[in-house]
């Protein structure tokens, strides 16, 4: 059987990805205990949240395969950024 995924949660937490990386910069998603470019886990759980507290009242809760592929596509984006910053660092 195949498995349905919720776009709707998944461009929301994008968009909420993007408009938070524009704000803030790409160091708020990284950790600050010294380990370099390493993804801090809270802060895309935060996105996520943040997602998902936008979606309008009517809409049931996201599925949890919905909530795994969102954060696997905000991860996604985000270690894309990572790797850019770095190639753009020279490291």
């Amino acid at each position: 059987m195949a498995e349905l995924i919720d776009l709707t949660l998944i461009s929301d937490a994008k968009r909420c990805f993007r408009k938070l990386l524009a704000k803030r910069g790409i160091n708020y998603f990284l950790r600050q205990d010294g380990a370099p470019f390493m993804i801090e886990p809270a802060k895309v759980e935060l996105v996520l949240r943040t997602a998902a507290k936008s979606r309008p009242a009517h809409l049931p809760r996201p599925h949890a395969h919905t909530v795994d592929r969102a954060r696997t596509e905000v991860r996604r984006e985000l270690i894309r950024r990572v790797v850019q910053t770095m190639l753009d660092v020279g490291l």
